[in-house]
């Protein structure tokens, strides 16, 4: 059996670029609560997207904000990491 040995915080938060004109449109990279992506783990496309979005701060996209993951039932789980 394969072991995920990202931090557990990478699987609950993600930062987000959202769009200036289409809302509801959005960017979206699994991140820990400070907001760094790992790189190492993301496909050659997230990079390219992530760099692009970053590049479009201001033009496209809003200024990224780290926000919890939605869990499988829609809710979010808690920011401070008690159930």
């Amino acid at each position: 059996m394969a072991r995920d040995s990202s931090p557990p915080d990478c699987r609950q938060y993600e930062v987000r670029f959202d769009s200036l004109f289409q809302p509801g449109r959005a960017l979206a990279f699994p991140c820990d609560r400070e907001g760094h992506l790992d790189f190492e783990r993301c496909s050659a496309r997230a990079r390219s997207n992530y760099l692009f979005a970053r590049s479009m701060v201001g033009r496209e996209y809003k200024w990224p904000r780290v926000c919890p993951c939605a869990e499988p039932d829609g809710q979010a789980p808690d920011p401070d990491g008690s159930e």
